[in-house]
């Protein structure tokens, strides 16, 4: 400020100056001159002088707002600077605390590694000795597998000895009955048994493998006989356990059944229809899921109709704990394999689902589905399904079907 007004005060003195040096002149001049000539000229002075004063004014009062502006934003520029000073400053604080912590922090660090080292020192220590420990179990599991192995083998042969030797005593049986009604002088004939329950009710009460001699059948048939469940006396038509055993046939083999009645086998359409026909006749059928849970579903009332009707299913009365609601169609349905389609659906079930069953309209069940291990049984439309025990889409375990006696 103080320069500026130095300089307007050194303008003010030099137009002075310049004036007073004209006025001498024109006083010079004035002597020589005319007196209205020396008024022109004065005029004329007196009118530069203001023009020139006015542009001054103008020029002071431009200096003086841009001196104004300076000065604020140079106060502005004081605020910006003190402003980043204090966030340098509690900058510079946080960064020393977190140098603190990162001091702390790494001496931590330190410690539990060395207590880490020390821990997993122990733990491979301890791994190596379970290693030890495991390859001794694993020689052991082998040599037990082998000795489970023969005991195994040594198990079938002393079974087949086993059915071979009932077979013997029941063909015995038959032979001293005949012989005692020969002596006795009586022509009654012999009465075979039909079912697992009349082998129950002769006093075979071991479950096992039986032979039974169905009505209108032109051969004995070797059955699978549960006398432990609920009293005894089942005659196992179905049975699903391992996956070791294909159930993906055809009608004939379905008819006229396969498999081995000491696992997993179907007895055949054409003997349950036989021994159906014999008398009137409940069903069960056991089932398990992959955890190890058990349930159950029977029907009163269970036959089937011949090969003309397709081996139509008929049921009645529903009870268990597989379900409040039956997974079998209770008012009937014709069976399918997967060269006869005999269901209520254009997409041809048993192809879709495989397996033979009454499916109906592909409907909630299909034992003789795909055998899914366990882990890869969630998600299978096509697997042993009871949908109204474990859902639509969950592979059984194992199965079950089992008829008896409704008198028994």
């Amino acid at each position: 400020m103080e320069n500026y007004t130095q300089w307007l005060q050194k303008i003010e003195n030099y137009i002075v100056e310049n004036m007073k040096s004209e006025m001498a002149q024109i006083q010079q001049n004035a002597v020589q001159n005319h007196t209205a000539t020396m008024l022109e000229i004065g005029t004329s002075l007196l009118s530069q002088t203001a023009e020139q004063t006015r542009k001054l004014t103008d020029v002071e009062t431009q200096v003086l707002n841009q001196t104004s502006r300076l000065e604020i934003q140079l106060l502005e520029n004081s605020l910006s600077t003190y402003k980043l000073e204090k966030q340098l400053l509690q900058q510079t604080n946080e960064i020393l605390k977190i140098h603190e912590k990162n001091s702390l922090l790494e001496h931590k660090i330190l410690e539990m590694e060395g207590k880490h080292k020390e821990e997993l020192d122990t733990l491979k220590e301890e791994r190596e000795n379970l290693q030890v420990l495991v390859t001794r179990q694993t020689y052991i599991i082998q040599e037990l597998e082998k000795q489970l192995n023969r005991a195994t083998t040594n198990n079938s042969v002393l079974q087949k000895q086993q059915l071979e030797l009932m077979d013997t005593v029941h063909n015995l049986v038959n032979l001293c009955t005949k012989e005692v009604l020969l002596k006795g002088g009586k022509k009654e004939e012999e009465k075979p048994f039909r079912d697992c329950a009349d082998v129950y009710q002769a006093g075979f009460n071991k479950s096992g493998i039986y032979t039974i001699y169905i009505n209108n059948m032109p051969e004995p048939k070797k059955v699978f006989c549960n006398m432990d469940l609920n009293g005894g006396g089942w005659t196992v038509i179905q049975h699903r356990e391992d996956g070791s055993l294909d159930f993906q046939r055809g009608w004939k083999e379905y008819k006229m059944g396969f498999g081995n009645p000491s696992g997993e086998y179907w007895l055949g359409n054409e003997f349950i229809f036989a021994i159906t026909s014999q008398r009137q006749y409940t069903l069960r059928i056991e089932l398990m899921d992959w955890e190890g849970n058990r349930a159950y579903s029977q029907y009163d009332r269970f036959h089937i109709g011949n090969e003309k009707q397709n081996y139509r299913l008929y049921l009645k009365g529903h009870t268990g704990t597989a379900g409040k609601q039956s997974s079998l169609i209770l008012h009937g349905a014709d069976f399918s394999t997967k060269d006869a389609d005999n269901d209520n659906c254009m997409c041809k079930c048993a192809l879709m689902l495989t397996g033979g069953w009454w499916f109906d309209a592909c409907g909630p069940s299909n034992l003789n589905g795909m055998f899914y291990t366990a882990g890869q049984n969630h998600g299978k439309l096509n697997g042993i399904k009871w949908h109204y025990f474990k859902g639509p889409s969950y592979s059984l375990r194992s199965t079950t079907m089992m008829i008896r006696p409704l008198d028994f």
